[in-house]
């Protein structure tokens, strides 16, 4: 079976300048597939070409096994939720729903038959003879979507949809996204800057920086084996850890130097790995680093740091310290008794941890 969606070697130039280099992406029906990057890296061009918004300058594109590289936007078979909301102000919710299948000459009894349906799915039965100035934002955007699963295309495109709404809102819009997406089944192509949006609701997450893809995976695997350090830094919150550091073999792996801020330099062995170069960066989680007093298991290797800050956060404490010449934080239990200005006793677990070259940036393990 052909993937929903297939890009091949596509470049997009404005004029001189290259905006999108040498994609290729192809998801399968069903796929929840998320564009992350930050503001500027192509994402939103990206989408604009999958839509047909804009004209590709080389390569070629496929929506359900069809050539659909130079096919207008209206003939592609899908439905796409604008950042904007982009509703008629004097329609009514049901009618904003229901126009594009009015224009389209959709028998009027399938019309009431997809409003109602599209109506549950969204809850949002009791705002139907409302006009969008009646709705809040997160109201809106449900019409918004509501106008897009009347159609029943084939790929439904997302641009920033929830970016104008404040964070709590955001956080309720993501969960229904998410279980709307699990009820229907649909194939979608979602874009947005937040990591946090990207690894809640995808099923394959692409990772763009300056119209490059660096990486294409499962949550889970872009979160876990990062392929280079813009990936590793910029997908987590907080962030990876990402520590300059020295190895060396010494007969059980290699031997791990990070310099400190005052005192000798922390010594951990990783055995897992024989043969690493003289200088590497070291990529550890925050969560991979604990309160030694509260490590039972696992492949960790205690040392004494300096902590220089402490943040309460509710269920967790996060301690800031100096290691290799970088902040470094740890996401340490809320009853923790790490203090600024004193040492603490952490057990760092080397079975997780990546390690990048620090020259390309390209994870080595």
């Amino acid at each position: 079976m052909a993937p929903i969606l297939e890009i091949n070697n596509l470049y997009k130039n404005y004029g001189s300048v290259e905006i999108l280099k040498d994609i290729n992406v192809a998801i399968e029906q069903g796929d929840f597939l998320v564009l992350v990057g930050p503001s500027g890296c192509g994402k939103s061009t990206l989408l604009n070409c999958i839509a047909g918004l804009e004209p590709i300058t080389k390569g070629s594109m496929a929506i359900g096994g069809q050539d659909m590289t130079n096919v207008s936007p209206k003939d592609r078979d899908i439905a796409m939720v604008f950042q904007s909301y982009a509703l008629y102000p004097t329609m009514t919710v049901a009618k904003n729903i229901t126009f594009g299948m009015k224009v389209r000459g959709i028998d009027p009894a399938i019309q009431e038959e997809k409003l109602t349906y599209v109506a549950q799915q969204l809850q949002i039965e009791p705002l139907l003879k409302r006009k969008p100035g009646q709705l809040s934002g997160g109201q809106r955007q449900r019409v918004a979507m509501g106008r897009a699963l009347v159609r029943d295309p084939k790929l439904f495109l997302f641009d920033e949809p929830l970016s104008n709404l404040d964070a709590k809102l955001r956080v309720e819009m993501r969960t229904e996204i998410k279980a709307l997406h699990q009820r229907l089944g649909a194939s979608m192509v979602y874009v947005t800057h937040d990591q946090i949006e990207a690894m809640t609701l995808a099923t394959k997450i692409v990772v763009m920086k300056a119209g490059v893809i660096q990486q294409i995976g499962t949550p889970a695997e872009i979160y876990n084996r990062p392929a280079n350090l813009f990936v590793a830094d910029f997908m987590g919150s907080p962030a990876m850890n990402l520590i300059p550091a020295k190895t060396k073999a010494n007969g059980n792996g290699m031997q791990i130097e990070i310099a400190r801020k005052d005192g000798d330099p922390i010594m951990l062995t990783d055995t897992r790995n024989q043969d690493l170069p003289e200088n590497v960066i070291i990529g550890v989680r925050p969560e991979d680093i604990a309160d030694a007093s509260s490590v039972r298991s696992g492949d960790t290797q205690e040392a004494d740091c300096l902590i220089d800050i402490v943040e309460p956060a509710g269920a967790d404490t996060f301690a800031v310290m100096q290691l290799g010449g970088k902040h470094v934080t740890a996401r340490l239990h809320s009853e923790t008794t790490a203090a600024a200005g004193a040492a603490q006793r952490l057990a760092f677990d080397l079975g997780k941890v990546s390690y990048f070259e620090p020259e390309t940036g390209l994870r080595l393990n």
